[in-house]
Order: structure tokens, then sequence, then C-alpha cells
């Protein structure tokens, strides 16, 4: 199954939760005030998320004298990709890491820790960028905003059905033997279901950047020595990173803690890798 049908099929999934629990809980009035309620959230976030990402790790711009190295590849691959060239920000972090945002291709921005810098050489920095890059160019941004859209819509039903569980419950009880006790298992596992269709939809691109990006550079093994040299170091040199923008980096920031790796944006290092060395370019 291609990573697009499967990102298409999972968007599919979240929208069918939408509409199964906002015509269970609210109807269709219900399941449109939560939808619009999430609409109108994520839009502000698809609008300045950038900005907002860059001034969270502390991202300033760096000049082209600064890193020839780092501005030739990323025009090379820019080029190559049909996009125009991204801002390029740097990162004060000793650990290696790297992420691309922006809403589209024309207000794109590619960000580089200090620690990558250091320990990449230019072939797997490239692979690295060129992941980036393809974030860009597939606008996953657009993708996530859109699943981030869904389930927080499914959340905001979810919370409708626990009140109206706790004012009505006892009604629903004694008229449909046990309703309120439905409406607060649904409550419960619906935005589970949602983080976890989410989840799969970021993980899915991230296997569908990784191919891409492998063809835009022309070889795959520069990315898989640089992700093999970037979960070593991660964990080494852990990163102060939120929850919610570890799905931007090249690796996953949190994957040194046990507990959140049940619920990884990012698939595993390993099978990431197995893949890139069994593509045929």
């Amino acid at each position: 199954m291609s990573n697009m049908f499967k990102t298409a099929l999972l968007l599919g999934a979240l929208t069918a939760l939408l509409v199964l629990i906002g015509g269970a809980v609210g109807g269709q009035q219900g399941m449109l005030v939560a939808f619009f309620f999430a609409l109108v959230m994520n839009f502000a976030s698809y609008w300045f998320s950038d900005k907002m990402v860059l001034a969270m790790y502390g991202a300033q711009p760096i000049e082209e004298s600064r890193a020839p190295a780092l501005y030739r590849i990323v025009r090379t691959l820019a080029t190559r990709a049909g996009i125009p060239m991204p801002r390029v920000y740097l990162i004060p972090s000793e650990t290696p890491n790297a992420f691309a945002t922006g809403r589209n291709p024309q207000h794109a921005a590619v960000a580089v820790t200090e620690g990558i810098m250091r320990i990449l050489d230019e072939e797997e920095l490239e692979g690295v960028l060129a992941h980036e890059l393809s974030h860009v160019k597939n606008r996953d941004v657009l993708i996530a905003t859109t699943a981030a859209t869904l389930a927080g819509a499914i959340t905001y039903l979810a919370h409708m059905a626990q009140w109206a569980a706790i004012f009505g419950g006892r009604r629903d009880e004694e008229d449909e033997g046990g309703g309120a006790f439905g409406a607060i298992l649904m409550a419960i596992l619906a935005p589970i279901a949602a983080l976890v269709i989410q989840l799969a939809v970021s993980r899915a691109r991230e296997f569908q950047a990784d191919a891409s990006g492998a063809r835009l550079a022309g070889k795959p093994w520069g990315l898989a020595k640089a992700l093999e040299k970037l979960e070593t170091a991660s964990r080494a040199v852990p990163m102060d990173a939120s929850p919610a923008t570890a799905h931007l980096f090249i690796v996953n920031p949190l994957s040194g803690r046990t507990l959140l790796k049940l619920f990884s944006t990012h698939p595993p290092i390993e099978e990431r890798i197995g893949r890139l060395r069994a593509l045929r370019i």
C-alpha cells in the first residue's frame, strides 16, 4: 500500500469517526459546531505555525557567508524539487536535528541545529535536507493541519459527550438502560482513536518524505547514514522539545522518553533505515 493511499485512507477514517461521534453525541449541529471550532484553531496554526515554532526553538536566520555549504545544498535541492529557495535558520542546540515548516513552498523555512552541522558530512546533510524539502514539496503541513482539525473536532465532541453524560446520565440510564455509560465510554475512546489515527498519518508522511527525499538527493544511503548518527546522538544529548512540535523534526526529539514511544509521531528508526537501504533509485 503506497504512503499516499495510506494517508488518504487514514484521513478518511478520521472523517468517518467525526461523523460517527458527531451523530451520536450532538447530531449534525453538534458535529458542525465542533468542526468549526477545530477549524478556526488549526487555521490560525496553519498560517502562523512557522513563526511560532522558529521562535520556540530560538532559530535565527543564518547568512550564506556563514554557512556556504548549507546554502549550496539547500539551493541545489530546491532547484531539483522545483520549489522556491526556502529561508534558512540555525537553532542554537547541540542536539543534532532539523525541521522544515511553512504553509506552502512559497513560505517555507528549513532549520538545522548547530549539533547536526557538526556531526554530519555533506552527503548525510544532503539526505536530511532532501527529506525536509520533500515535506515542503508534498505540502505535509497542510495534511498535518487537516488531520489535526478532524482530530480536534472529535475531541471537542467527546467533551460534549462527557458533559451530556454528567447532566443527563440518570435519565439516559432509566430510559435507555446504560446510555450514560455508553456516552462516557465513547467520550474516552473516541479521542484516543483520533490520536492514534493522527499519529499514523504523521508516520506515513515520514516514510513518504524518506523515499521522496532519497530520490531528490539521488541516493538513499546519505539519509540512512544520517538517521543512524542522529538516533545515537539524540539519545546522548536529549533535546528540550515540545510534544506539540515533535512531528516536525527529522528524528523524534522525544524518542528517549519510553512512555512517549507508544505515541510517537515517527516510525522506528530501524524500519526507516531498512526501507531506505532496500530502495532502488
